[in-house]
């Protein structure tokens, strides 16, 4: 876990909350359909799974990029078929928001109106309510005036609301459980020492239930990037882990797979920073996006957090040339 003196500690939850974006997108993308029969069970019963489903989220920063409403880009939006028989097919926009955000509820409304005015098909928005605050409740856009009346609801499911279902939670065969418990013990467990306890738990969880070796390696990386170790515990972790797997005799996790996890991590930041990056200064040339993709991870962390000072190029420029030996040279 990153951690910052506390006259930064506002950095700390910025970071986090870009990272926790990243971690539910591709929790998204790689069990699209078990998170819908999870989170909303009613969507999931119609639509036809076997004609498969669409992301469509290029077509979507296209389209919210211009946005005035917090974030630039929405997260997902998918193309299902119904399974009532006919052709009909619709549009799914998922908003995963991890902090509470007046703005919520306006920006909701305002990639919906955009969405349908692109493809003039029906759209269903739904909101993921990732943050830690139990009063954060948004579902509702309204404007009135002079008799004019503009009402814009959406479900909206909280995450948090599973952590007081915790057997039913544990019980629960979905794969997307597993990322639920995780994020949830991330959250609420503060304590390295808990930490590593709920870590080895959920491996153990992972190896008891009757999943592919191929989803066992998949959830396994969305538990490690969940649950981020100190260094020290990391190492205990890994011996646990060992000791588990030659218990059950199933090596589901070698250590050639977890180098591979380690730099689908780094990958991950990677492409997390060039992306804020972007945002925040403008394009940066093809040569410094290189640079910025070959740092290790540490590096990464440390641009991470000076980033959010960055008011523009030039900014990178200096940083890049204090803390990178080969950074290219500001013309």
């Amino acid at each position: 876990m990153i951690e910052f003196e506390p006259e930064t500690q506002h950095r700390t939850e910025t970071t986090l909350t870009a990272e926790q974006d990243t971690f539910w997108k591709e929790a998204l993308d790689t069990y699209f359909e078990n998170a819908i029969a999870f989170f909303f069970p009613v969507v999931h019963q119609d639509i036809d799974w076997k004609r498969g489903y669409e992301f469509l989220d290029k077509e979507l920063e296209k389209i919210t990029k211009d946005s005035e409403t917090g974030k630039r880009f929405a997260d997902k939006l998918v193309k299902v078929f119904l399974s009532d028989g006919t052709e009909t097919w619709l549009l799914i926009h998922i908003e995963v928001q991890g902090y509470s955000d007046p703005e919520f509820e306006k920006r909701m409304f305002e990639y919906y109106y955009r969405i349908r005015d692109r493809y003039q098909a029906e759209v269903v928005s739904l909101a993921l309510l990732t943050d830690a605050s139990a009063k954060y409740r948004p579902g509702q856009y309204q404007v009135k005036r002079w008799g004019f009346s503009l009402t814009f609801e959406f479900p909206a499911v909280k995450v948090l609301d599973y952590y007081q279902n915790w057997v039913v939670l544990e019980s629960n065969a979905n794969p997307f459980a597993i990322i639920v418990m995780a994020h949830l013990k991330a959250q609420q467990e503060k304590q390295p020492q808990e930490q590593l306890n709920w870590k080895l738990r959920l491996v153990r969880e992972l190896y008891h239930r009757a999943y592919s070796r191929e989803q066992v390696i998949q959830l396994f990386q969305f538990l490690d990037w969940a649950i981020n170790l100190p260094e020290k515990l990391e190492l205990v972790f890994q011996e646990e882990l060992s000791k588990l797997e030659e218990v059950e005799k199933m090596t589901y996790v070698t250590s050639i797979e977890r180098k591979g996890i380690e730099k689908g991590k780094q990958e991950e930041a990677a492409t997390l920073i060039l992306r804020l990056l972007k945002r925040r200064v403008g394009e940066i040339g093809s040569e410094v996006e290189q640079q910025v993709s070959a740092m290790p991870l540490e590096k990464l962390e440390e641009l991470g957090e000076a980033l959010l000072d960055f008011t523009g190029a030039s900014d990178l420029q200096n940083w890049l040339g204090k803390n990178i030996q080969d950074a290219p040279v500001q013309e």
